[in-house]
């Protein structure tokens, strides 16, 4: 018989090799959760109070008037344990006695049901910004804290963050400042005339030949821009009606539009967001003989807030490139 290909191929070459690995999808980096103040002293109910008191005033006076006293404004900050989340998943007993890859399987179960728990609490996080009061300024100290941005197609110029830098240091913050922006937004930084013409701005000479984003952390831009550390993230925020009528800003609808931050994280009291985990994610494996199959559920209890209104900015930009 002859041993040509024809022949072989007929029953001895197999048509389709399965590997012994799984592909899984590419996942970005988290980091959300380093800008929210977790608190500890809250051990029991579903409601922390925290009481806030203002300044006393000082007054120019005369001799023999009679003294006015002022009493200080005061006011109460209150964080409510209102969100409940949980990611579940089963096998079969005849998937788990019949699957190749069963093993893996199962071991991808307890850390894709964190990583989807993760993901819900980052986009959480940066939905905080829409805490503010939307189509408004949300002036403080003369200083607006939200804003369309500055580029006729209401893009991110370097002048935001000029503008954002203005917004914090007139509130008085005096942390570590950080922008988390867009994908759309780092690729308009990273072409912006004045950024890449390296002649008059030779700052920005090593951004230019790197890029904004580390390959190492896979976060951190590699330069700092008018004090911030600059980060991108897929999990900001968007804008669910036009807010240009109150914010004066690009004559472009902004519905749709990111929500980019920019923060200052001063020490504990000074992080804009607060949170208080009242479970933090908890795995539970059950046995269902009836319908024959291995359960796995992880859930958490949490809760979220702006708390500190004046420790950020948020410049509104479009989620695409032109």
């Amino acid at each position: 018989m002859a041993h040509n290909y024809d022949a072989v191929n007929a029953n001895l070459v197999r048509a389709e090799i399965w590997s012994d690995q799984l592909k899984e999808i590419l996942k970005d980096r988290l980091q959300g959760q380093k800008y929210v103040r977790w608190l500890s002293n809250f051990p029991d109910g579903n409601q922390l109070t925290i009481p806030s008191i203002g300044e006393i005033p000082m007054r120019e006076t005369a001799e023999e008037t009679p003294v006015v006293y002022d009493a200080m404004d005061t006011g109460e900050f209150n964080l409510t344990i209102d969100r409940y989340v949980e990611s579940a998943t089963y096998i079969t007993d005849k998937a788990k006695q019949d699957a190749f890859y069963a093993n893996q399987l199962i071991a991808s179960f307890i850390p894709k049901m964190r990583r989807a728990i993760e993901e819900n609490l980052e986009t959480s996080i940066f939905a905080l910004a829409g805490q503010q009061t939307l189509a408004d300024a949300n002036t403080i100290n003369g200083a607006a804290h939200r804003f369309v941005g500055s580029e006729a197609s209401g893009n991110l110029t370097l002048g935001d963050f000029a503008k954002a830098k203005f917004a914090l240091d007139k509130a008085n913050c005096t942390g570590m400042r950080v922008a988390i922006v867009d994908p759309s937004q780092e690729y308009v930084l990273n072409t912006l005339t004045n950024v890449t013409n390296v002649s008059n701005n030779p700052r920005f000479e090593g951004l230019v030949n790197t890029g904004f984003v580390n390959d190492i952390t896979g976060m951190a831009f590699v330069k700092n821009i008018y004090g911030f550390d600059v980060y991108v993230s897929n999990y900001l925020s968007t804008t669910a009606s036009d807010e240009n009528s109150g914010l004066g800003g690009a004559s472009v609808t902004s519905t749709g539009f990111v929500q980019n931050l920019f923060c200052s994280l001063g020490g504990m009291d000074e992080t804009p967001f607060v949170g208080a985990w009242r479970q933090e994610p908890r795995v539970e494996f059950e046995r269902n003989k009836d319908m024959r199959r291995d359960e796995y559920v992880m859930n958490a209890r949490f809760g979220l807030k702006l708390y500190r209104p004046e420790s950020m900015v948020v410049a509104l930009t479009p989620n695409t490139i032109a």
